[in-house]
């Protein structure tokens, strides 16, 4: 969307149903036990700055939430899967920097058990590449005049350091690292929530060669028997019966049929 292009972006960000032109204009936000298994599904659709406080709702809606209270304050404090700062970012950056020009395509976020997933139609502006988003860089907005709405309204700050707050977020809570990636004819940004082994078995009795694959699985999302063969140099029956004994203990979840089975781990 372009200066020419102000009828339009006032539409989207002040519309009262800015879907009876752009169709397309929805945050649809799922939640997934697995990639086919469909928990939650909401529809969001309205004016940008509706559909940014509906869909930050319903993202909470859909992930977990603990209270810590420490004798400093009598107020609990709320600390979530990911830091909501976060996942502000990603939301406003996935809303305003969409193509909204490509008609059968939507923002979507997939929440599952270990990461979410952001993905808005449209990638990165010509001549910008993922790693220039991770050094000192301007702003480059798709759509300046829905960027400006948004920086006089205080949701941005037309700096170009939305990605650094985003790292900084998740480092301060002590996630992992988010990841950028262009794919599907849009961009996307994974945040990943962060285990470790003791946290994750709980105490339960792990042969070494289980403890070598959970680590695996930690650093790498998943293993399967062929792996696991490699990894300890054991036979595929010994891989079976001690990949199903993680199961049983629901420290990893399988996944797929046949020669496509793997293990992801069970949060």
């Amino acid at each position: 969307m372009t200066q020419a292009g102000s009828t339009n972006s006032a539409v989207i960000v002040f519309g009262k149903n800015p879907q009876k032109y752009f169709t397309n204009a929805i945050v649809r936000i799922g939640r997934f036990k697995e990639e086919h298994i469909i928990i939650g599904d909401k529809f969001i659709q309205g004016n940008l700055f509706s559909q940014l406080e509906e869909a930050e709702e319903a993202i909470k809606g859909f992930i977990n939430v603990r209270y810590d209270i420490s004798g400093d304050s009598f107020k609990r404090k709320e600390i979530w899967d990911y830091p909501i700062k976060a996942i502000r970012e990603a939301l406003l950056n996935s809303v305003v920097h969409r193509d909204y020009f490509m008609s059968n395509r939507q923002t979507q976020i997939k929440i599952f058990d270990d990461y979410i997933w952001f993905h808005n139609p449209g990638g990165l502006p010509e001549g910008i590449t993922i790693d220039d988003l991770m050094r000192l860089h301007s702003s480059f907005p798709r759509n300046p005049l829905i960027a400006n709405v948004m920086y006089r309204s205080d949701f941005i700050e037309a700096w170009g350091t939305g990605i650094v707050r985003i790292c900084s977020a998740l480092l301060e809570a002590g996630l992992l690292p988010p990841e950028f990636k262009e794919e599907m004819g849009g961009f996307s940004v994974y945040f990943r929530r962060c285990v470790d082994i003791e946290s994750l078995t709980k105490g339960q009795d792990l042969n070494n060669r289980q403890k070598k694959a959970v680590e695996y699985v930690i650093a790498n999302d998943e293993i399967s028997n062929r792996i696991y063969q490699e990894l300890n140099s054991v036979s595929r029956v010994t891989a079976i019966r001690d990949l199903n004994e993680l199961v049983s203990m629901e420290i990893l979840k399988r996944s797929g049929k046949g020669k496509a089975i793997v293990y992801r781990i069970q949060i």
